[in-house]
């Protein structure tokens, strides 16, 4: 957890950004000739578009908002969480069941990394180099509401999200009639992203929702730290970056997406990003406006699926923009310590005009208890490591 003085200096700058933003959606109405803005959701979205479209701000304040679209960070105020309740169990090995729920990814060397001209140079998205991997497992699908479910009624574990009392959710996907309710607050420089008390992985929206009818979608508002829980009691583990990227390329070389170069190929939507105009409308034209089945879209050439889009995912690396350019290729697990951890794939909000993050190079991070309704996970394993965790 951050120090209480990192902490504060955070808090005084969310209330500087705050008054700034503020500031400007009184000049964007004034423009307007709107005399008020009318309810919250409208705020909302004003301060979202208004941000947005602002190019005077600084390199700072640019890299929070482009960050936060990819994920609020979550500034706690308790201690953090151990990773499992007491008198739950550290499993040792996968059960056989875990195991065929997984894909073997051939060792071997891979080009990891993009010089393209869409990616992120400041995310440390390049140069292109060779990384060789041992084998691996990794899990065919994102784990699901129903895995956590399991895990959750075995050990009596309670995520972050859920001893905080809170997580950030899409302002759409908040009730409209019980916005004023539900939300605390917003983020400054990405006011889309709401903070609503009860929200968790059991209650995606807020107080009143349930996951009765996604089983099969990926687990959100689940932490790092509450990732890390989950693999102690699978006997898995959280892949690597380098690994990740691996498995997501699915044998092809250096393309865009798991599939190919192609977004769309033949007009079909491969994956669940953003459709319409971000973030105001979401014309969810690939069929859906939020998660989908894990398996709504075809797998990759590893047999593997919802590499990109759904939902982020977290990796076992911390974070750094540069630290790949002079480690080891051989095996990458990224730096010995860092503020946030690595998240792969993009999600169901992602879209080219403002976050093209679905591509399998692109990378962001989060601080390990952070926790939203669009980050998740899936496990890997190494069968000679079996035991370790």
């Amino acid at each position: 957890m951050r120090s209480q003085a990192r902490r504060l200096a955070e808090e005084k700058a969310g209330r500087t950004a705050r008054r700034a933003a503020e500031g400007l959606v009184r000049d964007l109405f004034l423009l307007l000739g709107t005399p008020r803005v009318q309810t919250s959701i409208e705020r909302l979205i004003a301060i979202g578009l208004w941000v947005r479209g602002l190019r005077a701000m600084s390199c700072e304040a640019a890299q929070s908002e482009k960050k936060a679209c990819c994920a609020p960070g979550a500034v706690r105020t308790e201690e953090a969480v151990p990773l499992l309740e007491s008198g739950s169990r550290d499993a040792a090995g996968v059960r056989p069941e875990v195991e065929a729920g997984m894909v073997e990814i051939p060792g071997g060397a891979f080009l990891m990394g993009t010089d393209n001209a869409e990616a992120f140079p400041e995310d440390g998205e390049g140069p292109v180099r060779s990384v060789t991997l041992d084998s691996f497992l990794i899990d065919r699908f994102p784990v699901t509401n129903e895995r956590f479910a399991s895990f959750i009624a075995e050990t009596g574990y309670r995520t972050e999200a859920e001893r905080f009392g809170w997580s950030f959710v899409f302002w759409a996907h908040v009730p409209g009639e019980r916005f004023e309710e539900f939300v605390e607050d917003t983020v400054a420089a990405a006011p889309w992203w709401c903070k609503v008390p009860g929200a968790s992985w059991k209650s995606p929206e807020g107080p009143g929702s349930d996951v009765a009818e996604r089983q099969q979608h990926p687990v959100v508002h689940v932490s790092w730290n509450d990732a890390q829980a989950f693999c102690r009691w699978s006997g898995q583990r959280l892949p690597t970056e380098a690994e990740w990227e691996c498995a997501a390329r699915g044998g092809l070389v250096q393309k865009l997406y798991p599939w190919g170069d192609k977004l769309r190929p033949n007009g079909q939507h491969m994956c669940n990003i953003w459709q319409g105009e971000f973030p105001r409308v979401d014309t969810a034209d690939d069929g859906y406006a939020g998660t989908c089945p894990v398996d709504a879209f075809p797998a990759n050439g590893f047999g593997l699926y919802s590499m990109t889009g759904n939902t982020w995912e977290w990796c076992g690396d911390w974070f750094d923009a540069a630290f790949h350019r002079d480690a080891s290729p051989v095996n990458p697990r990224g730096p010995a310590e860092g503020t946030s951890r690595v998240m792969k794939g993009g999600s169901f909000l992602c879209h080219r005009s403002y976050c093209n993050r679905y591509r399998v190079a692109a990378r962001t991070s989060q601080t390990p208890d952070s926790s939203t309704s669009h980050i998740g996970f899936r496990c890997a394993w190494t069968r000679s490591a079996a035991g370790s965790g």
